[in-house]
């Protein structure tokens, strides 16, 4: 018997691909061409600038010198288009400016899940992947990164039209907000890409007006040394103190600037179980993070995004919440906590607790 083979047009690819995408757990994917934007250049100019802060990890350059993360070509030669891809994680649990609460922290929206987010997106990535090399019987070559490759993955899904780069420096889609991860594959396959998405952002300023530590140095443009989220997740050591009291109640990341943005009123609530929260990861404790011992923060925190604060990381934050708190309840620990073995925990403890007593002396 002989076997027919039916060749598949490359105009029909980008359907095939979409519903496949959809199929495999993505709620809007996209293709964008291999260049260099003048997002790129923006972004060589601001790690030049020293807006990054210690991510030592996005200054990776290639063999020539060039910064891999603006420079595709160079990191990957044989690729032709990019397909973004992006799933929705936001729950049914209120947003980190709606809560009020001095005994309790908060962590990110993002790492409340059940499962570290690299993981569950990378595994619906590769089954598209195998999908599309399944369906199509075409031979590619490819490479999946959730987050971990040479990519700024905002400017490829703004010219893959899945959204558009907000004032706040977050991808936003017109129907599903910002609470979005996002997946790149780098592909062989010369695809027709989709058009690039129109900022939708228009005079609105908000995101820029709530920041508490004034970290955006202008619209789309974030001094990475001042935000919260660089803060309380990437930097270590000692926080400088001018700053220390506007991190508030945030142990772990921040989510300010994305709750208060017009676009995420109506941001739909996920159905996928992998990004429900975990128990005790919505506005945690602070006195129960800050006495976390190694095996519990192993144990609690396992394949979570937590982890990547690390221990000493996350109960300096907790402290840093409890002197924001205003609750002179704190102090007993606090005042345990100044002679800790960790230096780093001990000395923001000092802090924490003369804070709490000149509250104390005041009420």
């Amino acid at each position: 018997m002989t076997s027919i083979i039916v060749l598949i047009p490359v105009s029909a690819l980008p359907q095939i691909l979409k519903e496949a995408a959809r199929c495999a757990g993505f709620d809007c994917v996209g293709i964008a061409p291999v260049g260099t934007f003048p997002e790129h250049a923006a972004f060589a100019d601001w790690i030049h600038s020293g807006y990054a802060g210690e991510m030592r990890y996005l200054e990776a350059k290639s063999e020539q010198g060039d910064l891999k993360r603006a420079s595709l070509q160079e990191v990957a030669p044989w690729a032709r288009s990019v397909i973004v891809c992006v799933v929705n994680y936001n729950t049914a649990h209120p947003y980190s400016t709606q809560f009020h609460d001095s005994n309790r922290g908060w962590i990110s929206r993002y790492a409340w899940s059940t499962e570290d987010y690299h993981t569950s997106v990378l595994r619906k990535l590769n089954g598209l992947e195998k999908n599309l090399r399944d369906h199509t019987q075409l031979e590619f070559e490819s490479l999946c990164y959730v987050d971990t490759g040479p990519v700024v993955e905002r400017i490829y899904a703004k010219y893959a039209g899945v959204g558009w780069i907000g004032k706040n420096t977050c991808l936003i889609n017109q129907q599903l907000g910002s609470w979005l991860f996002l997946a790149v594959m780098l592909t062989s396959l010369d695809l027709p890409p989709d058009l690039p998405s129109p900022d939708r952002c228009g005079t609105c300023t908000r995101c820029i007006e709530a920041c508490p530590t004034d970290a955006f140095i202008e619209p789309y443009q974030l001094d990475a040394t001042k935000c919260i989220s660089y803060l309380t997740i990437e930097k270590r050591g000692s926080i400088p103190e001018p700053i220390r009291s506007e991190i508030g109640f945030h142990v772990f990341g921040c989510d300010i600037c994305q709750d208060v943005c017009p676009w995420n009123r109506k941001a739909p609530v996920t159905t996928a179980s992998e990004f429900q929260p975990r128990d005790g990861l919505v506005n945690p404790a602070l006195d129960w993070l800050a006495e976390m011992n190694p095996e519990e923060f192993r144990e609690k925190f396992r394949g979570s995004p937590v982890r990547r604060a690390k221990l000493s990381g996350l109960r300096r934050n907790a402290v840093i919440a409890m002197g924001n708190s205003e609750n002179v309840e704190f102090l007993k620990v606090l005042e345990k906590l100044t002679d800790d073995e960790d230096p780093v925990v001990a000395e923001h403890a000092r802090w924490a607790a003369a804070k709490l007593k000149r509250v104390a002396l005041n009420s």
